[in-house]
């Protein structure tokens, strides 16, 4: 296989990685899958659902609103259109494979409501289990395809690039020697950076590898500094924190602290539905007055929540906690990256031959704070449109020449030092978590530039980590304001100064972590 040039690699086995593999079906494609085809991607984790203006007295352009108020000003407008316009279709097309959708009597689509969207657009599975039920049942379309190859156990170390065009990707199998894989075409789908931060709603894996890769090859970065935080990890101490989806505050679940007392009403208009951003800082705020925030579902879901919310309820019954008759202790836990790798509308990075698709990818859908349940329909809309675009290069210029004799880098390709990742992820926690100042973020940039010193270059997983935690450390060091995800307590307000997406590169991000 090294010598041979594939003609579409995917990097990544999620949601985009699958969906755009059909959609290209039946041109040749080559996934990468780290682990078995359908294990450790964080679609299968999503319980939310699809957002989609579905109903009949729903429309695109309120779908489009709401995502654009929803993300702080920051949103590009002509994307928001663009993708909850496309919306209907890709949830149409996966129940026209299988995918068990709730539905009505009537045979519509069961809907919930969910934090600033003005109409219930959710489309969901069993209540919390839609980006589990989706990747069953695009795993069982890619295995029946026989234009598809996937290469389970492998995972890509670096991405090959020069003068900003792609040339190979550098793969280990099994932790084995690494070997260089060239294509006509790239697709990075490789996931988000949640699992850099200890408390987290995120497989282990999902720590910004992508994001980093994708730097350290020179491809610009939007957006990095926005987090978003989940307001409702259930607090049980576990690494990754089970969720307990917000499709329980739409059910008509409240917020309250250890007295009794609901505190969101006192915050925002739409209580215990305000945007995400919001709920997860008084959240924080009331964990840090110590009064053990708790979601309580008994008055609204009862005894319903163990056949409509299973994962939730499974996961309090595994935690000891009853939640028919108990609320559920709740903590503020990093879920999604709103950042990522810069694209155009058409989902091709600043690296030429190179497409990125789902939480890797910065579209500009997202803004500053990603609306509820809008992240898998990103990775559906942005899957097949960069699908599109990787079939008409390959048939206008035939994509990415081979390159003979190409290089392989020497890089390590050791496992990670679990020393130095628990003191990554600590630092994250504790300075570029839910809450910012200037000399926390000095002090996390310090010490990233420490662990770089000490680990840099021991091992290319921990290399990509680090430029990612870079990158984002950066970017929330250099807005000086709060806006959505990123809330900077020195800087409390929003500045329309900074009223536009932020974009950096790596050796930017450096410079200024250097220069501290």
């Amino acid at each position: 296989m090294p010598d041979t040039q594939h003609s579409t690699l995917i990097i990544g086995a999620g949601l985009a990685g699958l969906y755009a593999a059909l959609t290209l079906a039946p041109r040749p494609v080559t996934i990468l899958s780290p682990e078995p085809l359908g294990d450790g991607a964080s679609s299968a984790w999503a319980q939310g659902g699809v957002a989609a203006a579905m109903d009949k007295d729903d429309t695109p352009e309120a779908h489009a609103e709401d995502t654009v108020n929803a993300g702080d000003g920051i949103v590009d407008p002509d994307i928001a259109s663009f993708v909850t316009g496309a919306a209907k279709a890709h949830v149409l097309e996966l129940a026209d494979v299988g995918t068990p959708f709730d539905r009505t009597a009537d045979g519509g689509f069961v809907m919930s409501k969910e934090a600033a969207h003005g109409f219930a657009r959710v489309v969901r599975v069993k209540g919390d289990q839609a980006g589990a039920a989706i990747m069953k049942t695009l795993v069982a379309e890619v295995k029946r395809t026989p234009s598809i190859t996937v290469i389970e156990g492998a995972t890509a170390l670096d991405l090959i690039s020069k003068n900003s065009q792609m040339q190979g990707v550098l793969v280990s199998v099994n932790n084995q020697e690494p070997f260089v894989i060239q294509a006509k075409t790239y697709l990075l789908a490789a996931g988000g950076a949640g699992s850099l931060f200890i408390k987290t709603t995120n497989p282990p894996s999902v720590r910004g590898l992508a994001l980093g890769m994708a730097a350290r090859a020179g491809a610009k970065i939007a957006d990095a500094e926005f987090v978003q935080f989940h307001p409702t990890a259930i607090d049980l101490n576990l690494d990754p924190a089970p969720l307990a989806t917000e499709a329980l505050r739409g059910e008509g679940a409240t917020l309250i602290n250890k007295s009794g007392a609901r505190f969101m009403q006192a915050i925002h208009k739409d209580a215990e539905l305000a945007p995400r951003d919001i709920v997860a800082r008084a959240i924080f705020n009331e964990h840090q007055a110590g009064n053990r925030p708790m979601l309580d579902t008994r008055a609204a879901i009862g005894a319903h929540i163990i056949d409509e919310f299973p994962s939730v309820s499974d996961a309090c019954l595994k935690g000891g906690i009853d939640p028919v008759n108990d609320p559920i202790p709740v903590v503020p836990a990093a879920h999604y990256h709103m950042g990522g790798v810069a694209t155009d509308i058409t989902g091709m990075s600043t690296i030429n031959g190179l497409w990125v698709a789902g939480e890797a990818s910065s579209t500009g859908l997202h803004g500053a704070n990603r609306l509820a349940s809008n992240g898998l329909l990103e990775a559906l809309v942005y899957a097949a449109t960069c699908a599109g675009g990787i079939a008409q290069s390959i048939d206008k210029t035939g994509g990415q020449p081979m390159v003979e004799n190409l290089a392989i880098p020497q890089l390590a390709y050791a496992v990670v030092d679990p020393v130095a990742v628990q003191r990554l992820r600590e630092t994250m926690s504790a300075k570029v978590g839910v809450l910012r100042e200037q000399a926390g973020l000095k002090d996390a940039l310090i010490t990233l530039r420490a662990l770089d010193a000490e680990y840099g270059g021991t091992s290319t997983n921990f290399d990509n980590m680090l430029a990612a935690a870079t990158l984002i450390a950066a970017a929330a060091y250099l807005r000086r304001e709060s806006r959505g995800g990123h809330y900077r307590t020195d800087y409390p307000d929003k500045d329309p100064a900074f009223q536009s997406r932020s974009e950096i590169t790596l050796a930017e991000a450096i410079a200024l972590r250097d220069s501290l």
